[in-house]
């Protein structure tokens, strides 16, 4: 007999439990094939970040494996800094115009912070609700999913990875923590090598340096070449926007920028640093700052930063805590790259050299200045003991003469004159000895600099501001007694002027001594005066003071706002200025 309709054999599978278990099969097989898939991009993301050795495309290279591994639409890598801040964030997944609104990167709130202070995978799936959040700032793009995972660097947590949205609407899930945490393990790795590899190089660049510094010191250049070379190559070094090296002026803690390099150190070279800065806080402690934007940063006031827009940057004193001799300041722009360690200690190391050819180039003045003063000795004995003691005896002789040739008018008259001529070569001479002979103890009194620097720290009160003040040239040694005295003179009515009449919020103040030429300009942004408007005294006593030195004086508008005064007056030649001093 046959079987029934639809009866089952003995041992045999329904037809919709057939096709079940093979449905359940093939996801089986694609959940295999998935995992394959996943783990084959692990391994050749591990391999992508395991052959880049600069460190920036690393960490940026991190980033993207880490979006495409978990499928994630938004991903970050938060670098952590001094005191658990997020020094540098690197994003994968907002264009430019994106960023721009955002506008400051975190510095590590909510619960960016809260990874930072609990480093351990965290998987979120509803972002803005759990507790420790802080919302986003305008213009960010909404987020909800969110997976985390500390990245480790030597058993140091160096930063965290930060993933969120993952596409298709989905939840991260523990696949996708086990795979972010592997990739954050190889990263470790990857960083590690990238810092010794960048380490190698600094060092490779610090010796390069070094025998640079080491070829200038023993070639005799001049200390003011040495110091342009110290700061370009710290540039080099650093590939860095500005480098600026400050000097002290005097004895108080009040620096110059004497070097500078990079696109904006015309605009630095010379300036003045009050003990309000960074720099000069620097100096006084001996211990080095860094910041990671310098403008904005509420430590310190004025400095360059005040002049240029700058973002990361550092400084590190120039010699030891026993004596430093200078600061370098290594800044880039806003927007710009922050600094790693290795490259503030490439450059501290550096400072340490560059001390060196700072002390032999102080040694170097001091020996050419010995020199000097015992040429000016020398020159002042022989022109007393023999060229005075000739004139004076060929004075004498003519005189003589001229009691015998009474009678002869023409005579007397040309003896008379060359008498008179002989006296005055004797005053001259001996003004000339007694600059010789005084002018060292007026450059020990205190220099033409350090009493600029004097006038315009006292007008801040005033003003309610400390004006900036740029200094260049030979000032304290290129400039007579005199022409300094105007100098300050007239700085300091127009300081008066401006913090009585401009209602200005900023001044800048640039003296400078070249091309036989001192110059001062007063800039301020206040609202101006009418350069017709003469019935100030203190505008003409200016004007009075340049003509008498047959100088010239000029004040106008400036183009947006303000006033621009410029005083401008020869200076003397070395003769002239020896009769000055007599």
């Amino acid at each position: 007999m046959g079987e029934p309709p639809g009866a089952e054999r003995p041992g045999s599978v329904p037809p919709l439990r057939m096709d079940a278990l093979l449905s359940e099969l093939q996801e089986h097989v694609e959940r295999v094939r998935g995992g394959r898939d996943r783990m084959q991009t692990l391994l050749d993301a591990v391999m992508a970040i395991g052959s880049d050795l600069e460190l920036e495309d690393l960490l940026r290279r991190i980033v993207r494996s880490a979006v495409v591994l978990v499928d994630a639409s938004y991903g970050a890598l938060g670098v952590l800094g001094e005191e658990g801040t997020i020094r540098q964030f690197i994003t994968v997944g907002m264009d430019e115009e994106t960023i721009a609104k955002i506008g400051n990167y975190p510095e590590g709130h909510g619960i960016l912070g809260l990874l930072i202070r609990e480093p351990a995978p965290l998987i979120l799936e509803d972002l803005g609700g759990h507790q420790e959040s802080v919302g986003f700032p305008p213009g960010h793009p909404p987020m909800r999913t969110f997976l985390g995972t500390p990245v480790q660097v030597r058993g140091k947590v160096f930063g965290n990875l930060y993933l969120t949205d993952k596409r298709g609407g989905l939840l991260f899930d523990a696949d996708d923590q086990v795979v972010l945490q592997s990739l954050a393990a190889a990263a470790g790795v990857a960083i590690d090598n990238a810092r010794l590899y960048d380490d190698s190089r600094h060092r490779e660049r610090r010796l390069s340096a070094s025998a640079d510094m080491t070829r200038a010191l023993l070639s005799g250049a001049p200390p003011e070449e040495i110091l342009r070379s110290l700061a370009d190559t710290v540039r080099q070094m650093t590939g860095t926007d500005l480098v600026t090296l400050a000097l002290p002026v005097g004895e108080g803690p009040d620096l110059t920028v004497e070097a500078a390099a990079g696109e904006a150190a015309d605009r630095v070279l010379g300036l003045a640093l009050s003990a309000s800065t960074l720099a000069a806080k620097v100096f006084t402690t001996g211990e080095p700052i860094t910041s990671e934007a310098l403008s904005d940063d509420p430590r310190g006031s004025g400095g360059s930063a005040s002049v240029v827009g700058l973002g990361p940057a550092f400084f590190v004193p120039v010699g030891d805590r026993d004596r430093v001799r200078g600061v370098l300041q290594v800044a880039n722009v806003p927007g710009g790259p922050s600094f790693s360690d290795a490259t503030i200690d490439m450059v501290s190391t550096f400072a340490d050299q560059a001390a060196l050819a700072l002390k032999l180039a102080e040694h170097r003045r001091e020996a050419e200045q010995l020199t000097l003063l015992g040429d000016r000795d020398r020159i002042a004995r022989d022109l007393h003991d023999q060229v005075i003691q000739r004139l004076f005896a060929d004075g004498l002789t003519l005189q003589a003469v001229l009691g015998r040739v009474r009678g002869e008018p023409t005579a007397t008259e040309r003896i008379q004159r060359v008498v008179d001529d002989l006296d005055d070569t004797i005053k001259i001479i001996r003004a000339t000895i007694f600059a010789l002979q005084h002018r060292d103890r007026q450059e020990q009194a205190g220099g033409l600099r350090a009493r600029l620097l004097t006038v315009t720290d006292e007008s801040a009160e005033a003003l309610g501001f400390s004006p900036a003040l740029r200094m260049t040239g030979l000032l304290d040694t290129e400039v007579p007694a005199a022409h300094a005295g105007h100098l300050l003179a007239v700085l300091r009515e127009a300081l008066s002027n401006t913090a009585r009449h401009a209602q200005a919020t900023t001044v800048e103040v640039t003296a400078e001594a070249s091309d036989r030429t001192l110059r001062l300009t007063v800039a301020d942004n206040g609202r101006g005066i009418d350069p017709a408007d003469t019935r100030r005294s203190g505008l003409a006593n200016l004007r009075s003071r340049a003509e008498e030195l047959g100088g010239t004086f000029d004040i106008t508008r400036r183009h947006r706002s303000g006033t621009l005064l410029e005083w401008t007056v020869p200076l003397p030649t070395d003769g002239e200025a020896a009769e000055e001093g007599g």
